[in-house]
């Protein structure tokens, strides 16, 4: 994992002692949930008071913006960046590896490498999508090897019953195949993550050492943050779960990266909608 190391070895807490003056100056005052968010936006940025996210850039891990997530984009004043990603088609990982190790390791180093740019840019707040419907089932995998859940608990629901069962026998057979592989972060994205979701692993990861917030979407963007986890165990302290969707296997993710999401909408898939809606929210918390 050469490189890796490095990466997650420079991954810090967000600002202890900023945290604790904001939580301080406002113990007893009935802020909430906003309180809450105030203290961790402060807590990431190093400074007290937080400012509100100055420059917001929703980054798309695909080949275009939907077009749902798009004007909802230009609705809560977000930039957008596309990575450019194709999509890789059906993902049987239930029967054959997404990728190379050596492609999972190139991919993961692509997201390090588009974090940097993206920070470099001037990027204050990440909103991270991946809008691949290919990814779903890898996701639904990786949630349910990395959270030790069975994978009908998993599986996305809002499909008819004969579709649930197909792709609940296909997360349980590429779960079984991921499974001897939990101690190798690269090698599980390899079998059963594929490309998009080691990009993602990859910029979650380099986000946070590069001291950078990142708003989580659905379940796919929830899947790559328990990779990136296991690279890193500070790394989930620079994230904020921007929504939770109907799927389990979303709430089963969040739960085990302690992460409470800010909105429940009702929103499905992961163009990036519930994560945008989020920043108004976090600029609300500021003022």
């Amino acid at each position: 994992m050469t490189g890796l190391e490095e990466i997650a070895a420079a991954v810090e807490r967000p600002d202890h002692e900023v945290r604790r003056s904001v939580t301080e100056q406002h113990d007893g005052a009935p802020a909430g949930r906003l309180g809450d968010l105030a203290v961790w936006l402060a807590g990431v940025q190093g400074r007290h008071p937080a400012s509100a996210p100055q420059r917001p850039r929703l980054l798309v891990l695909a080949d275009r913006v939907p077009d749902r997530a798009a004007a909802v984009a230009a609705d809560c004043a977000v930039d957008v960046s596309v990575a450019g990603l194709r999509s890789t088609g059906e993902l049987k990982v239930d029967v054959e590896d997404a990728c190379s190790r050596d492609e999972a390791l190139a991919a993961v180093l692509a997201g390090v490498a588009l974090a940097d740019q993206e920070v470099d840019a001037g990027t204050d707040l990440l909103v991270l999508a991946l809008p691949d419907p290919a990814l779903a089932i890898p996701a639904a995998t990786l949630i349910g090897l990395l959270t030790r859940s069975d994978a009908s608990m998993v599986t996305a629901t809002g499909q008819d019953d004969a579709a649930w069962m197909v792709a609940c026998a296909a997360a349980r057979d590429a779960m079984r195949r991921g499974r001897p592989l939990l101690g190798d972060q690269v090698a599980l994205l390899a079998a059963v993550g594929g490309p998009d979701l080691a990009v993602a692993a990859g910029v979650l990861l380099q986000a946070a050492a590069r001291r950078t917030p990142v708003v989580l979407d659905g379940p796919v963007s929830g899947a790559a943050a328990l990779v990136a986890t296991r690279l890193s165990f500070r790394a989930p302290d620079w994230w904020l779960a921007g929504h939770v969707s109907p799927d389990p296997a979303h709430r089963l993710a969040l739960a085990r990266l302690s992460l409470e999401p800010l909105l429940d909408l009702g929103l499905r898939g992961d163009d990036g909608t519930g994560a945008l809606l989020a920043v108004p929210v976090l600029r609300a918390a500021v003022s």
